[in-house]
């Protein structure tokens, strides 16, 4: 979380519906009924579109592969879209605090979905009860998953997330597929209201997104059970979820992580510790954001290739070309070769 660019951000957010309603621009939305639905990045458009089908078109704020929506300044025309919206589906978390500052200083609320707060409600899913479910179908040459019929039983399953400490903050709940599952379903419901005669088509189609996930889980699990405890380093803790629920050790000083977080510089012996697990092979990978790298997290990159240690890039926006349950799909897999490899 980068303080001080998330204090611009949200002063803009601000300025922007400020200076929609100077400007006379109408702001009170098109007078059809078309239900709009809008997502703050491209990462939670992907789930909302993967519920709404074709009855639906999503409009993501945040699209570029290369953007970093920590210092994401919305625009007027971000407003107006969150403004006209009659869904709006976002992080929250302070992840993306433009949302929230162009919804308090609107007009008329539209219904909203916040993946941080079911987040922290713990909403129920199966994903994480470690059931085998039945299915070598994954993600080939595409990444798309493969639904099954199957009944995903939830008797005696494990409502806890497999461990997940919800006192900490850490808002990058993308990466846990529990809370993907709970913003699709929260997404199905909200539509449903909104558009009655489509209620069975999102129901359904967040019941295959629920499916689809268990690809993405059953290889997250295979990496606990082939790696569990495996030490691994990161340059910022986009993949925190990711790596918990592989059962992967992070031993990256809390000082490190939290000033390239933060954006500001670690300290010099942060800097060493973190250099000196990846020189002496001290990990076996290193999970890395190039969406905001700097000189120091490229020092890391530098130093684990230079002693053969695998990179994992992890985002926080979806490659051109990849829905969420590609991208998550290849992620998984990808550390999983990773760390294969590095055996």
């Amino acid at each position: 979380m980068r303080l001080s660019s998330r204090t611009a951000l949200a002063a803009a957010a601000v300025a922007c519906v400020t200076a929609l309603a100077g400007c006379g621009t109408d702001t009170s939305g098109p007078d059809d009924d078309t239900l709009r639905v809008v997502a703050s990045t491209n990462v939670w458009g992907s789930i909302a579109q993967a519920v709404a089908g074709d009855r639906v078109e999503v409009e993501s704020l945040i699209t570029e592969p290369s953007a970093d929506p920590h210092s994401y300044e919305a625009s007027p025309l971000d407003a107006a879209a969150i403004g006209d919206a009659s869904l709006v589906v976002y992080n929250g978390g302070g992840y993306d605090q433009f949302v929230d500052d162009i919804l308090a200083a609107g007009g008329e609320r539209p219904e909203t979905v916040e993946a941080f707060s079911l987040f922290e409600s713990g909403a129920y899913s199966d994903l994480h009860a470690g059931h085998d479910h039945g299915t070598d179908a994954g993600a080939g040459e595409t990444g798309s998953a493969t639904t099954t019929s199957e009944d995903h039983s939830h008797e005696g399953d494990d409502h806890s997330h497999d461990g997940h400490d919800h006192s900490g903050v850490n808002e990058h709940v993308w990466y846990d597929l529990a809370t993907a599952d709970a913003v699709a379903h929260a997404v199905a419901e909200k539509l449903s209201e909104l558009d009655p005669e489509g209620a069975a088509t999102y129901e359904a189609n967040a019941a295959a997104f629920h499916e689809n996930l268990h690809y993405v889980s059953d290889v997250v699990e295979k990496i606990a059970d082939a790696h569990g405890g495996t030490p691994v380093a990161q340059t910022e803790t986009i993949g925190h979820y990711l790596v918990q629920a592989a059962m992967l050790d992070d031993v990256t000083p809390p000082d490190f992580t939290n000033a390239i977080e933060n954006g500001t510089d670690p300290s010099p012996a942060a800097i060493a510790t973190t250099r000196q697990l990846l020189v002496d092979n001290q990990v076996r990978a290193l999970i890395y954001n190039p969406q905001t790298e700097d000189r120091v997290s490229r020092e890391m990159r530098t130093a684990a290739e230079s002693a053969g240690i695998p990179v994992v890039e992890v985002s926080e926006t979806l490659p051109e070309g990849v829905d969420y349950i590609q991208w998550q799909a290849r992620t998984a897999e990808t550390l999983a070769a990773a760390l294969d490899n590095a055996s």
